[in-house]
């Protein structure tokens, strides 16, 4: 027994002299800049600006292509969050998309934004359209028409989850869709549009 104690004191030292390593902090690095469009670039339709910090995007009804806004890098596993008002018509967080010569200029995700229906679903553009698509009272419960509106899409592996306003709105688990793609914001065609963003961040 004499012998144990030694040993024992030794071993409660061991598992004391080392301090628990501290949670991980997140790292989040702004996507725009809030002066102008470095590190993006757009793809015909419709018109971008920065204003006072913020990204207002417009296109008139008699607009027919998709006008995107763009990120240069491409990305694999990601968070990226905004803030967004959609005034008028359907825009889009496009993710994980390759461009295409096409009227709606990308292939891949979009977590919808919409002044009246849709707001955060899922949808492919592409490829399977709806994946996830909410019902009227679901949007209801967490969209704020005519307010800033949180969105998150988290993209890692074959898991996606999409968050409106802390309301998880759409989740995908082991899914077969795209792993990595560029990152950009919509202006729909074929519709008068008017829609704002700022605060747009990433953490990989």
């Amino acid at each position: 027994m004499h012998r144990l104690i030694p040993f024992l004191c030794l071993l409660l030292v061991a598992c004391t002299s080392e301090p628990a390593s501290p949670p991980p902090t997140e790292v989040w690095e702004p996507l725009f800049n809030g002066s102008n469009f470095k590190g993006w670039f757009p793809i015909p339709g419709g018109t971008w600006e920065v204003t006072d910090g913020m990204i207002l995007g417009k296109s008139p009804a008699s607009e027919k292509r998709h006008g995107l806004l763009v990120t240069e890098n491409r990305y694999k596993d990601f968070t990226v969050r905004l803030k967004y008002k959609a005034v008028k018509g359907n825009s889009g967080l496009y993710f994980r998309v390759d461009t295409v010569a096409e009227t709606v200029g990308v292939h891949g995700f979009q977590a919808e934004i919409d002044p009246e229906k849709d707001a955060g679903g899922l949808y492919e553009t592409g490829g399977r359209a709806w994946v996830v698509q909410p019902d009227s009272a679901s949007v209801a419960s967490w969209y704020k028409p005519g307010e800033w509106n949180t969105m998150s899409v988290s993209a890692r592996g074959q898991d996606i989850t999409v968050v409106v306003n802390d309301s998880v709105t759409a989740r995908l688990t082991g899914d077969s869709g795209r792993t990595e793609g560029f990152i950009a914001l919509q202006l729909h065609g074929g519709m008068d549009m008017e829609v704002w963003f700022k605060d747009i961040e990433i953490m990989k």
